[in-house]
């Protein structure tokens, strides 16, 4: 790679990079995310090379690599060009047929085409699906078309374009003005006016001055952060570029938990990629400004995504909050001013400054300006990466791109905001997620999370497994998250063990008001948010542990029993080969019985059955 030394010099790269690319050519493209990777799609990818390789295809016929597509649930994913055909769950095996039926024939593939649950029908394009169509895609709409460890794929599509934008013809408080007007807020949880931020870090006088991406996502279910690092490093490297270049900064760190190998690596290349050409370093295309990104790799532990623990650590002390008497902005990492950023809030910024403020804030609410991205996760029948627009109904996301819930059961719940979010009802459904509409709720927007529940969702249980995660990373530094979610916990195990008390619930509620007053902490103040919401609606639940000792939704193992019944049971034996325990007998075609005695309560026998004779008690 040659250094560039001006902004005319990377214009004229990119024209060449941009005629260069052909976007008709026939290619192939393999989504190589986690997600997709954990189901095989480097040995698909690998069989593509191969099989290109051998039938002397390399000149005419390109394999790419790329980050995640999103639709988790159907991959591993292929996309053949021209025509974007989009074929799922592929294997090894199925590689020679798509080479030679699709890429020299121009034949699509039926048995490989995604089929629409509801209709029967067969679609062949990937915009056609309505996973895809149905969404919004801006921060992932590249996700599955550049090679992530290619910078010139992502320069040919317009890559760092904004940040030559903004050094060669924007001052400082320019590039602030037009992220103040564009109405952006952080994606991280909070939902603080991202301009404010930066306004508030370039007023300082002090230097040095610091920019962090933080990619600490720890959520249960949530990937999307991790989705954009691996897929699209260089989208936030630039916006992190221009962010450090807006309050004067010199230096940024992305702040990843160490659990996620791929996207480090391609963060690493990136970085390197970057520095290499001048886009990174000292004075970056010859226009005075000096900024470098340094990695930093966390241990995991959930409590470092939170903005002052995170600075501890990469400080080389404790992960542990202090109190927020005094701003980051202007005291923070090393006691200097400092912004910190969500990976998606680094990614807007580029969009930003290329498409402008109005087209930003033209997308979502009065409030909630943009698209945000949600890992769409649990009794759903499309699960993966949703990008939708603020303001988008609950149901929308739901039915529409999730495609409703599997085996016509219906909706109890939506949690939103990972572990410390509300669990809404699904009376709410048509609510629009925005900030302010989740947060009136109980809930919250947090990084992203959405987890589903059906009618077999234990609205106890639920809070009680969540707690639990919250109590576990805990760092311990304060009192009232220590002690009043561990105490919290505590009764939530009684209850659903069937050992709840008269005066658990309003002794629930008065502790949970406890620790959200007195932690130090957002992990302290939130954790308590799953068991309000769901003491607020879904409160029959509890008392039905506490009084009547039985779970209405058949998960609390000691509240439960399972029962076949006579007239409903054809003896078909799945039960019976089913049950780890031998506690189901009956020949076959005869009714089948089981021992109370030697049942586990797994639920074995209720999952597969056909014939709804097996019934929760």
């Amino acid at each position: 790679m040659t250094r560039l030394q001006s902004v005319e010099e990377f214009e004229k790269l990119k024209e060449s990079m941009a005629s260069g690319r052909k976007d008709s050519a026939r290619s192939v493209t393999v989504c190589c995310g986690t997600g997709c990777t954990a189901s095989g799609a480097r040995d698909v990818f690998a069989r593509f090379e191969e099989e290109i390789k051998a039938r002397k295809l390399d000149a005419g016929v390109e394999a790419k690599a790329t980050g995640c597509h999103g639709f988790c649930e159907r991959g591993p994913l292929v996309i053949v060009s021209p025509g974007r055909i989009f074929y799922q769950r592929v294997s090894p095996a199925d590689v020679p047929e798509i080479i030679e039926e699709t890429l020299i024939n121009d034949r699509v593939i039926e048995r490989l085409l995604y089929t629409e649950p509801a209709t029967g029908k067969k679609i062949t394009h990937e915009e056609e699906v309505p996973f895809y169509k149905k969404q919004q895609r801006v921060l992932m709409e590249n996700n599955g078309t550049i090679d992530p460890t290619s910078i010139d794929d992502y320069i040919s599509l317009g890559g760092y374009t904004a940040m030559a934008k903004v050094l060669s013809s924007y001052s400082r408080e320019k590039v602030i003005d037009e992220v103040d007007r564009s109405g952006l807020r952080g994606r991280g949880g909070a939902g603080f006016a991202t301009g404010r931020k930066w306004r508030s870090a370039f007023k300082q006088p002090a230097t040095p001055k610091y920019i962090i991406c933080n990619a600490d996502e720890g959520d249960p279910g949530a990937f999307q952060d991790r989705s954009l690092c691996e897929g699209n490093p260089n989208l936030i490297i630039e916006g992190m570029i221009i962010g450090g270049y807006a309050i004067g900064a010199s230096r940024g760190y992305i702040y990843v938990r160490a659990e996620y190998p791929l996207a480090c690596e391609h963060l690493d290349i990136a970085i390197r990629q970057a520095g290499d050409y001048g886009l990174l370093g000292e004075n970056i295309l010859g226009s005075g400004f000096s900024f470098d990104i340094q990695i930093k790799k966390g241990a995991g532990a959930f409590v470092c995504g939170e903005g002052s623990a995170l600075i501890a650590s990469i400080e080389g002390r404790p992960g542990e909050p202090r109190p927020k008497q005094i701003h980051s902005t202007e005291r923070g990492l090393w006691g200097k001013p400092t912004v910190t950023n969500n990976v998606k809030t680094w990614a807007s910024v580029p969009y930003i400054i290329n498409r402008g403020a109005e087209w930003f804030a033209g997308i979502g609410t009065e409030h909630s300006k943009g698209t945000m991205i949600f890992s769409l996760v649990g009794k759903v029948n499309n699960t993966g990466l949703v990008e939708i627009p603020m303001g988008t109904t609950l149901r929308y996301l739901v039915e529409e791109i999730g495609g409703g819930i599997p085996d016509g059961r219906k909706l109890k719940a939506i949690q939103t905001g990972g572990p410390s979010g509300g669990c809404i009802p699904s009376q709410f459904v048509d609510t629009p997620i925005d900030y302010e509409e989740l947060d009136k709720l109980g809930s919250m927007m947090g990084s992203g999370g959405c987890v589903v529940m059906d009618e077999r969702t234990c609205m106890v249980d639920v809070a009680r497994y969540f707690l639990e995660f919250t109590v576990a990373e805990s760092c311990g530094k304060c009192t009232p998250c220590r002690e009043g979610n561990d105490r919290l916990l505590d009764i939530l195990t009684r209850i659903c063990a069937g050992e709840g008390e008269d005066g658990d619930l309003e002794l629930l509620e008065e502790l949970a008001d406890a620790v959200q007053d007195g932690s130090l902490c957002q992990l302290g103040k939130t954790a308590p948010n799953p068991v309000l919401t769901t003491l607020k609606y879904f409160r029959g639940e509890y008392i039905a542990h506490i009084k009547d000792k039985k779970c209405p939704a058949g998960v609390c193992k000691t509240l439960i029993r399972y029962r076949i019944v006579e007239d409903k049971c054809t003896g078909c034996q799945a039960c019976v080969k089913a049950c780890p325990a031998d506690a189901v007998s009956g020949s076959k075609k005869e009714v089948h019985v089981i021992e109370d005695g030697k049942c586990t309560r797994c639920g074995s026998c209720y999952e597969v059955c056909k014939f709804d004779a097996v019934v929760v008690e």
